[in-house]
């Protein structure tokens, strides 16, 4: 008899503890999409750039995107030379 009541009692605890799980897990979902739907709101996205053959990019943009190529290809020259030797 003694088993049954710690069969009935370890049920129960684990249904405790499923359910404490499950309303807490419940509450997150709700509260991270009611904050998303609040940010969305107060601040929503700015529309994107255009993308394609008649975008326009910027000198600053462009200067920076050869210098950054620059640096790369020099970084990838100086690791070839060195593994040669």
């Amino acid at each position: 008899m003694q088993d049954m009541e710690l069969l009935h009692e370890g049920l129960a605890l684990m249904g405790l503890g499923m359910g404490f799980v499950f309303v807490f897990l419940t509450v997150l979902v709700i509260s991270v999409v009611l904050m998303s739907k609040l940010i969305d709101r107060f601040q929503p996205t700015p529309p994107a750039a255009p993308v394609g053959r008649n975008s326009v990019k910027s000198p600053a943009i462009t200067g920076q995107s050869d210098e950054v190529m620059a640096v790369i290809s020099a970084a990838v020259h100086r690791y070839r030379s060195s593994r040669r030797q």
